[in-house]
């Protein structure tokens, strides 16, 4: 064999020794071993029944520097660490139901009162008096005890109790709990270097006044400018939103306060803008979750070090003392918040375990103390340990009591929901392709999300000689907007059928479906012939007996503050009521918005009477209003950020107003650049007919009635022209 053969194949072999040396340093080798340990931790530990958390702070254990040395802990691994630190703080703010933030707020105020002062006040004596530490050094030891990580926050996220008050206090806690802990954190330092002086308050409050400004006041008016402006570049809003948590983090730390701060407000200042159920949430979420969350969760795992249980009884009993306190004054600050609002045990089970986990603020907390030289490497030790038990105990509990919440919603009716001998089946009608992504928005966020139907969408092709060609090509385009809904994680399905008239097909298809929610587009100018004949809408509502939305929207959904709605009288008596007013509620809480209500005031009543209103956390405004002959009025109650619904009903109903008649025509005139949507509720099935007269059928007379008073409106308007 030639020299240098053999010199090439030694090269080869020492490349590879050198590539497979531990620690790990080619990074497409180490970004490769992270993403096998995503995959295969938590399926791994699942079968043992042990949460996915758990298996990914594990993972970071045995292949950490202070395990098998497989990767070490350097600035890559510290750089997507805090992503996943301020992703899950983001997410946090970005889920947490602000309608329900701000009718517990109170309730957030006293659990964070609760978490921060009872395990403050139960260490403290027990760092300065049984562990002997100096008064600063207890302080700070003691601080930590107080602050937690959401670390456990994906498990309600993933299993659907989010939402549940419990949850929206515990999160609202945090955010009060650890900024308590990092400005104690910043006076300790200060006052160990002695220099607590009034400019350094002074300094602090304008950081974190400027801050708040530009956070809350500049942030929500560029994201409606910049939704607005780029509605059609679906990716770029994406990017937007990471730029902003980062900006954020990086304002606060500015500031004077922690990163994660700085993301969770920003999470609480795009809630508005990026609904729960938008394509836009979906992304932010399945990114974080399968590779930014998971990356922190292993990096935390690289910092636990075993080694220090075999450095003798002291390191032990250190970590066991401040294992206990943390956990215990956790665990009491949960049960006295839960005896103070009469929550279950689950409840104080669930807020338990959110808020027992240990580790961002924890670690920086400890590491500052521990690089000054207060505390020693007895209590950094520790402090690792605490970090690894707190977060399988978080984990556990959590899972453990979400399961338990979810046992007993199952067993109680739900009261967010409408019982329905049916399942719901919203049926969605393409005439014009252009401009229909605000009405899949729409179908998106009104869907009851308990429900397996998906959402049908489908059009009607003449059938005429090119039927064949263009029923091809409606599929097609139907599927480019199949496929908008399906990156919400909705469930769709295209359907495409012939009839010589667009009305008869779509009302065919409805009856075909079995469909219970109609959305329509906002019907197009009547030319002469529709005048005369009546329109397409008009003839879809009145053979439909279901709830029938017609939308027109002339900005993104998220760009609407406030929701006007005007309801006639008597509408709460209509068998509709209820479904529409939970659609509208589900649409104020998707987009954040406040909901105004123009009605009389026993329909007033009988709305404050349901529960839907009730428990719907929304802003909610009412205004007695008559005038229904006239009402057009409304256009001087309604702003340019606002959507207007009018709750209408079709004729011979019980809540039917013949000055409601034509109202898109009205609408389209008055209301041009608004965006506005019509209702017409659902009505009971006639089932009875007597045999002796059903051939006797009282619409064409209706509907000559109706043509001749278009008519005479027309020859009238035409002969005052000519004068």
């Amino acid at each position: 064999m030639p020299i240098f053969a053999i010199e090439s194949y030694l090269s080869m072999i020492e490349t590879l020794l050198h590539e497979f040396s531990l620690p790990l340093q080619n990074p497409v080798l180490v970004f490769g071993v992270i993403l096998l340990i995503i995959l295969l931790s938590p399926i791994i530990l699942r079968m043992l029944k042990v949460p996915g958390i758990i298996g990914l702070i594990l993972s970071g254990v045995l292949v950490g520097p202070y395990g098998l040395n497989l990767l070490e802990h350097n600035s890559a691994v510290d750089l997507f660490s805090t992503i996943g630190l301020l992703y899950i703080m983001f997410i946090a703010g970005l889920e947490l139901d602000l309608g329900e933030f701000r009718a517990n707020r109170n309730k957030s105020y006293v659990f964070g009162f609760f978490t921060f002062i009872l395990p403050l006040a139960i260490g403290f004596p027990v760092c300065f008096y049984l562990l002997d530490y100096s008064f600063y050094a207890s302080l700070l030891i003691s601080s930590m005890f107080s602050t937690h990580t959401l670390v456990a926050y994906p498990i309600v996220s993933r299993m659907g109790v989010a939402k549940n008050q419990a949850v929206a206090i515990t999160v609202g806690g945090t955010i009060i709990t650890d900024t308590a802990v990092l400005l104690l954190l910043a006076f300790i330092m200060s006052a160990e270097k002695g220099s607590i002086e009034p400019g350094f308050w002074i300094q602090m409050l304008i950081s974190m006044v400027i801050f708040s400004v530009i956070l809350f006041w500049f942030v929500p008016r560029i994201t409606t400018w910049f939704f607005r402006k780029m509605e059609t570049e679906k990716y770029s809003h994406y990017i937007y939103v990471l730029a902003v948590v980062f900006l954020a983090a990086f304002l606060a730390e500015i500031a004077g306060v922690e990163p994660i701060i700085g993301a969770f407000v920003s999470g609480l200042v795009l809630n508005r803008f990026i609904p729960h159920s938008s394509v836009l949430m979906n992304r932010v979420e399945f990114i974080g979750s399968s590779l930014f969350i998971p990356f922190f969760l292993i990096s935390v795992g690289m910092l636990v070090d075993v080694r220090v249980i075999l450095q003798g009884p002291q390191a032990l009993i250190i970590a066991g003392i401040l294992t206990s306190v943390a956990l215990l004054g956790k665990w009491l600050a949960a049960r006295a918040t839960g005896l103070s609002f009469g929550y279950s045990k689950s409840q104080q089970q669930l807020i338990f375990g959110l808020s027992s986990s240990h580790a961002a603020a924890t670690i920086a907390v400890i590491l500052v103390g521990f690089q000054s030289g207060l505390i020693d490497e007895n209590i950094l030790n520790g402090t690792i340990i605490l970090i690894l038990i707190s977060c399988i105990v978080a984990s556990v509990v959590t899972e453990r009591a979400s399961k338990k919440i979810l046992l007993e919603s199952d067993h109680e009716p739900d009261k967010n929901t409408v019982a329905s001998p049916f399942s719901e089946k919203i049926l969605l009608p393409i005439a014009n392709f252009s401009n229909m992504e605000n009405l899949l928005d729409f179908g998106i966020y009104i869907k009851d999300k308990k429900q397996s139907q998906p959402v049908t969408i489908f059009s009607v092709v003449p059938n005429d000689t090119e039927a064949e060609s263009n029923l091809r090509k409606a599929r097609e385009r139907l599927q480019g907007f199949a496929r908008h809904l399906s990156a919400a994680e909705s469930k769709v399905e295209i359907s495409v059928t012939i009839d010589h008239n667009a009305s008869a097909g779509i009302v065919r298809t409805v009856k075909e479906l079995m469909a219970s929610i109609i959305l329509l587009g906002w019907p197009q100018t009547e030319g002469l012939i529709e005048k005369i004949a009546g329109n397409k809408i008009d003839s879809i509502v009145n053979q439909i007996d279901k709830t029938v939305f017609i939308c027109h929207f002339s900005k993104p959904l998220v760009n609407h503050q406030r929701l006007v709605i005007a309801v006639p009288p008597l509408a709460e008596l209509e068998q509709g009521f209820t479904i529409w007013m939970q659609k509208v509620l589900q649409l104020a809480s998707e987009i954040g918005s406040s909901l105004l209500f123009y009605t009389n005031l026993e329909t007033r009543r009988k709305m404050e009477e349901n529960k839907l209103l009730k428990l719907s956390g929304r802003k909610i405004s009412f205004i007695e209003f008559t005038s229904w002959d006239s009402i057009l009025l409304l256009s001087g109650d309604v702003r340019n950020g606002d959507m207007l619904v009018l709750v209408s009903a079709r004729k011979g109903s019980v809540s039917y107003l013949s000055a409601l008649d034509h109202l898109p025509d009205k609408m389209e005139k008055q209301f041009n650049n608004l965006s506005r949507i019509i209702i017409f509720p659902q009505q009971h099935h006639v089932e009875y007919v007597n045999d002796r007269y059903k051939d006797i059928d009282a619409e064409p007379l209706l509907r000559g009635v109706e043509t001749l008073n278009r008519l005479g409106k027309g020859v009238g308007s035409f002969f005052k022209k000519a004068e």
